[in-house]
């Protein structure tokens, strides 16, 4: 890395520690293959949610290990999903959990052209 941005070791490892302390490096990890863990199914849901229902929703949504991601966004729609099931069989009864909550909207990804670029 001190090569690329022609700074010696010790200036790169400084800075980067200084960003680790100042939280904008939240942490490292790893990119998994989902499909090699047979999660075939990709989706985007959207759903309608009511502010009162927040309190029971945020604790529950957080115990489903397939949602990857799922964000609180304006528009028609408030919440966004985006979560990974090795099937529609399985995909489908997680929207059906998630119908209690409120009205759902579902894509599901064929392709992604773009991988995600990192944490930003």
């Amino acid at each position: 890395m001190a090569k690329e941005v022609y700074l010696s070791t010790p200036a790169v490892s400084a800075r980067i520690e200084k960003m680790e302390k100042e939280g904008i490096i939240k942490g490292y990890g790893v990119k998994i293959d989902p499909l090699k863990l047979g999660f075939h199914i990709t989706a985007f849901i959207n759903m309608e949610l009511e502010p009162v229902q927040k309190p029971e929703f945020y604790p529950f949504i957080e115990s489903i290990p397939n949602v990857i991601e799922c964000n609180c966004v304006t528009g028609n729609y408030s919440m966004l999903m985006k979560v990974a099931f090795p099937s529609t069989i399985e995909l489908d009864g997680f929207i059906g959990q998630l119908q209690h909550f409120g009205k759902t909207q579902t894509q599901i990804v064929f392709s992604t052209p773009v991988e995600p670029r990192g944490s930003i």
